[in-house]
């Protein structure tokens, strides 16, 4: 049986650290089992408001061009009307030069309604373009959304299966923190954000550092199983306990894991 650790001691800083590491290493693995899938979401989320945002603006685009084309239409109407009257004016005249200044006006209405249907042309062909990217467009928003939906199930399955255990732990996380010195806090913080794999204190295993593997001197690894005070791998950064203390640790605190998680 494990002697206890003097109150305040080396050896109980050495536990109350590397129980805090235990436990955010389990709420690292859990993250990790989401592994990318949250960006994924964020990207997927962007990409549908992008192009929705392109949807809209076609979609503006065709209804402005489609007032467009009503408007030549009623041009074209307009300038029929007005042909048909002063055809019927022309019928009335009185000398040519009054017949020549209706055939004027009845010329300039046709050149009106020649103007506006090669205009309602020019519309219908940037419309025709337009149309085909908006159609590819609303294709992208739906199959972006189906894609969407997918990996939302998926995250929310995931979340739920780990959603428990995340809470314990970040609950232990907090109150694990509480417990340690605050100088040795914000040195494991700092290791920790450095380093690629989130450890900040590593057992030593075999005679080499759980950071490194660099093969610690025999007096080092006296001294750190000795546990009377902290030391940290030159190597590595990471601060070191022996593997008897980190057995002990893990054993105790997956215990404590598993009875809260059978509550």
């Amino acid at each position: 049986m494990a002697k206890k650790a003097k109150e305040g001691s080396p050896e109980q800083k050495l536990r109350a650290l590397y129980d805090l590491q235990i436990i955010d290493s389990k709420i690292d693995n859990i993250r990790t089992v989401r592994g990318e899938l949250p960006l994924e979401v964020q990207d997927l989320e962007d990409e549908i408001t992008g192009l929705q945002t392109r949807v809209d603006k076609l979609s503006e685009e065709m209804d402005s061009l489609n007032k467009e084309v009503a408007g030549k239409k009623n041009v074209i109407e307009e300038a029929k009307m007005a042909i048909k009257k002063y055809e019927e004016q022309q019928k009335n005249v009185r000398n040519n030069r009054e017949f020549d200044s209706i055939s004027k006006e009845i010329e300039f209405q046709t050149l009106e309604i020649q103007l506006a249907e090669k205009r309602i042309k020019e519309f219908k062909a940037k419309m025709s373009g337009k149309q085909e990217v908006l159609d590819a467009s609303i294709v992208q928003v739906d199959e972006r959304k189906g894609d969407l939906d997918i990996k939302n199930k998926e995250l929310e399955e995931i979340v739920e299966e780990t959603k428990k255990e995340e809470e314990i732990l970040l609950k232990k996380s907090d109150e694990a923190s509480k417990i340690v010195d605050k100088r040795l806090l914000t040195a494991y913080s700092r290791i920790r954000e450095a380093s690629k794999n989130g450890l900040a204190v590593v057992p030593v295993h075999r005679g080499a550092s759980g950071g490194s593997f660099i093969k610690i001197p025999p007096q080092r690894q006296l001294d750190i199983a000795a546990r009377k005070k902290i030391i940290v791998d030159e190597h590595s950064g990471r601060i070191l306990v022996d593997a008897d203390l980190a057995e002990e640790q893990s054993q105790k605190m997956n215990e404590m894991i598993e009875k809260l998680m059978a509550k």
